[in-house]
Parts: structure tokens; C-alpha cells; sequence
């Protein structure tokens, strides 16, 4: 385990990182914001000689807080976040070299953008083509400038990077702030009148969006199944009725019964992975199995920053929860002949979810990666 020099930035992650193994910090969106507030922390009151310095600080704070709650995926992605916007930002003040194309590696935008040149290839040959990526022309003062600028705060670029950085850091903090009110702004164009909705589990975003379309003039009903043992659905209930919703309260046997009916299930994630598939509340498996059967549209809200770039088959377990209250110590003679299991998530396959609505659009399963890879940078997949 690294230690940060910084006696204030150390006791901040302490904190934090003993909180996330008591599970004291509950909900994705909660605890991304705390891992961002003490990150911040971190970076404001770095001392580096370098860009890679600082990213070498924030890692090791980052896969402290990671290793204390693996399954808490939220953590990570704003750990990615903050080195994809340090990269950035060095590469675009010039103090951290772009890193290099690798000369056997290409991708689709390559391919389509050499399409021109491969075609005069095949007309008029070879002859006179040189070279296919030509180097940008750099000044030869600037190629050996050294990054000698270090300020009184042994900071590279002095107040100037950091200044930069802070404000990208402030973006980051308004979308994690404001991802319930981005996500539900386009409900009124997903849920139209006289629709029946199935819902499951007591989500903070699908109420957002439930709550939005409603005060946008739509009239439909959700059906909440119980989510027993924890009867989360019991409070998702009551919330959605308090904002004048018409909402159904049902046991979880009548999921599948009452599925033929429905128009569309929405659905809350606690982590979207790469290939499309997530993490979602105990029930939500139930829910998804049956509107496949009955070809009823599965629909995920979700924000951004609870897309992950693990993939199934390398995420981390599901996550268990006191079995007690599916069979008490008090069944005495039964409790010693079965496993009981109380999972806290269940995982749904890409194949089973329709669309993804996130703050910043719809998308299909399959364009998960594409949007990971835009938003984290491929060496820190795995920290």
C-alpha cells in the first residue's frame, strides 16, 4: 500500500476507504461523489515535478479506495475519469508527450480514413506514396525544450495546469450532480399515455424519470413488484404514488403473470459492463427473463459515469447480503440442510435490454464499448 506524502489528502482517503468497507456509503451516485471530493483533494494539493508524477498519485489513491469496495464499480470509473482528463490536459499544455500508434494496431476510423488514398494506390500504383502517416512538422526548439517551469509548489506549468485541471474537475463534479435531471429530460419521448410500466427495485433515476413524464402531462401506470427480502419496491412504491403516479403494488410471484400486460420494463443499473450486460437490483433478472418471453421492451436509465470497462467474464462476483431475513436462525433444523442466498445484484445479459438512456443519449447494448472507450483510456482498464 502507497501512502500519500500529504498528511490531510491521506486521512481523507482513510476515511473514505474504511466507509466503503463498512458499506457505509450507499449508492452508486453517493459514493462517486465522495471517491471525486477526495480525489480532488488529492490532486489540489499535490507537489509533482511531472504530469506522470501526478498520475502515479492519483492511482495509488485511486486503487486504495477500488481494493476496499471492488464491487462498488462507480469508484473506479471516477478514478478512470480523473486520469483521462490529468492525459488530457498534459497533451494539450504539451508537458505529456501523446502516446505513440502502434504500427501493427488500426481501427474503423483509420480504415474508412485511408479509403481515398487506398483507391489512388490501386489506379495509378505506388509510385510517389511515401509514407502513410507523415510525422507533423514540430519545431526543433520545441522538440528540445525541457520542462524545467516547476513553481514555488513544485508544480509543472505552475498555477496554470492546475487552473485547467480544476475546471475540468468542475464538469465532472456537474454531471455527477445533475445525472437525474439529464437522464429524465427526454422521458416524455420513451413513456406516452395510457402505457403500463414494470419497474423493480426502488431507483433514484428511474423515479426521476417516472416523476419527469409524469409532470410532462403523461398518464400511465407502474407496476412495482415487492423485491422481497428487502421490500425495496415497497418504498419505490410509496415514492412514485407520493408524486401522484399511478402505481401497482404486487408480490413478486405475479411478475410473470402480469408481464402479457405490460407495454415496457425500466430499469435501474448499479453498473453497466463493456459488453453491455449490468449489474442491477435483486428482481431485475426476474423481470428482464419475463419481458423477453412475452417480447416486451427492456428499457435501462442510467448515468454515465456507472459505465464500467469490465467485462462479464472478468467482473468481480455478485454480491451477497445477510441471509437472515430468507430464513431465520429461528428455522433451526431447515437452516442446517439448505445455502440460502440473499444477492444484493443480479447480472442481465446484453441480449435481454433494449436500449440504454443515459445523460447523454440513447444507446443500443452493443455501443457500450464504444462509449467506454471514448470516455477512459485504455491503459487503465485494470488498475
Amino acid at each position: 500500500m502507497t501512502l500519500l506524502k500529504d498528511r490531510a489528502s491521506e486521512r481523507l482517503v482513510v476515511e473514505l476507504t474504511d466507509r466503503l468497507r463498512r458499506r457505509q456509503v450507499l449508492g452508486a451516485q453517493q459514493a462517486a461523489i465522495e471517491t471525486f471530493h477526495v480525489l480532488r483533494q488529492v490532486v489540489a494539493r499535490a507537489r509533482f515535478s511531472d504530469i506522470q508524477e501526478l498520475l502515479d498519485l492519483v492511482k495509488a489513491a485511486g486503487r486504495r479506495l477500488i481494493a476496499a469496495q471492488p464491487k462498488e464499480h462507480a469508484v473506479g470509473n471516477i478514478v478512470r475519469k480523473f486520469l483521462h482528463l490529468i492525459r488530457e490536459e498534459g497533451h494539450a499544455s504539451g508537458k505529456l508527450s501523446a502516446p505513440k500508434p502502434s504500427a501493427t494496431s488500426s481501427s474503423l476510423a483509420d480504415f474508412i480514413r485511408l479509403a481515398p488514398l487506398r483507391a489512388q494506390t490501386h489506379t495509378h500504383g505506388t509510385a510517389g506514396v511515401t509514407s502513410r502517416h507523415p510525422a507533423p512538422h514540430r519545431p526543433a526548439d520545441e522538440e528540445d525544450a525541457a520542462i524545467d517551469d516547476e513553481d514555488e509548489d513544485g508544480v509543472v506549468g505552475g498555477g496554470d495546469f492546475k487552473g485547467l485541471l480544476m475546471d475540468g474537475l468542475r464538469e465532472i463534479l456537474d454531471e455527477l450532480e445533475t445525472v437525474y435531471e439529464n437522464v429524465s429530460k427526454n422521458a416524455k419521448d420513451h413513456i406516452h399515455s395510457d402505457e403500463i410500466i414494470l419497474t423493480v427495485g426502488h431507483s433514484r433515476t428511474i423515479a426521476s424519470f417516472l416523476s419527469s413524464a409524469h409532470h410532462s402531462g403523461r398518464n400511465f401506470t407502474v407496476i412495482v413488484p415487492e423485491t422481497a427480502p428487502s421490500y425495496s419496491g415497497r418504498a419505490m412504491a410509496s415514492s412514485l404514488a407520493t408524486s401522484g403516479i399511478s402505481t401497482v403494488l404486487i408480490p413478486d410471484s405475479a411478475v410473470f403473470a402480469l408481464l402479457s400486460r405490460v407495454n415496457k420494463v425500466l430499469l435501474g443499473a448499479h453498473a453497466v459492463l463493456a459488453d453491455g450486460g449490468m449489474f442491477a437490483p435483486a428482481g431485475a433478472l426476474l423481470a428482464a427473463s419475463a419481458a423477453r418471453a412475452h417480447s416486451v421492451p427492456v428499457v435501462v436509465c442510467a448515468g454515465q459515469f456507472k459505465l464500467t470497462p469490465t467485462w462479464s467474464a472478468a467482473a468481480p462476483g455478485l454480491e451477497f447480503a445477510d441471509p437472515a431475513p430468507v430464513l431465520g436462525f429461528e428455522e433451526g433444523a431447515l437452516v442446517e440442510k439448505v445455502d440460502v442466498l440473499n444477492p444484493y445484484w443480479d447480472y442481465v445479459r446484453p441480449e435481454m435490454i433494449d436500449v440504454y438512456i443515459t445523460n447523454y443519449g440513447d444507446h443500443a447494448p452493443s455501443f457500450i464499448h464504444r462509449l467506454i472507450k471514448d470516455s477512459y483510456d485504455d491503459e487503465d482498464s485494470d488498475l
